[in-house]
């Protein structure tokens, strides 16, 4: 795969309080990815990508909010967000700016 299609399937890191106790506790980490992707997809993806080790890839489909805006009701799209847990010793910077 080149560096375009991984990129597509790793859309973003999600980062949060929630994120940050799972990387301590249990080495997951947190990502945004296509909606699209599979979870054989999204473990190439963040090996190529870290150049680390995946040991398991697990997927939620989050569904999007309705929200009011100016007397409208609109809604936020769906998207998915995979949960990553990396091989012992292993780690990614998820906050570091290329």
């Amino acid at each position: 795969m080149n560096d375009a299609k991984l990129y597509s399937i790793i859309r973003a890191p999600r980062v949060s309080e929630k994120t940050a106790r799972l990387q301590e506790v249990s080495n997951q980490y947190v990502f945004e990815v296509a909606t699209d992707a599979t979870k054989a997809d999204i473990k190439v993806a963040v090996e190529k990508l870290f150049d680390v080790k995946v040991e398991a890839v697990n997927v939620v489909n989050v569904k999007g909010k309705s929200k009011a805006f100016r007397f409208r009701m609109g809604r936020r799209g769906d998207w998915r967000k995979a949960y990553v847990k990396l091989a012992e010793g292993q780690s990614i910077d998820v906050i570091a700016k290329p």
